[in-house]
């Protein structure tokens, strides 16, 4: 099993759902993104982001439990929206 599959049985075994974030580095998108959970009444299970020279591009992972299918690609159409957001990818 690949680790790209691996990933993927995990988070439907434990119900989490991930969002893959690049966004250009500005000190906004991070509060911006985290809002769209936050008002919803949801803590992120795990945040990483980095910030990735030379282009300072920042990627952000999250993995969030308790999210139905609807409500997360709901969320990642508003995360699409947020100035500087370039992509998001969900699984």
């Amino acid at each position: 099993m690949s680790s790209s599959e691996a990933a993927v049985a995990e988070a439907v075994s434990n119900n989490l759902s991930r969002f893959s974030i690049h966004a250009r580095a500005e000190p906004g998108v991070m509060p911006r993104v985290l809002e769209l959970f936050a008002k919803r009444g949801l803590v992120p299970y795990r945040w990483q982001s980095v910030v990735t020279p030379p282009d300072a591009g920042l990627t952000i992972d999250i993995e969030i439990a308790g999210m139905p299918l609807e409500t997360v690609d709901y969320v990642a159409a508003c995360i699409r929206m947020i100035a500087g957001v370039d992509v998001v990818l969900t699984i």
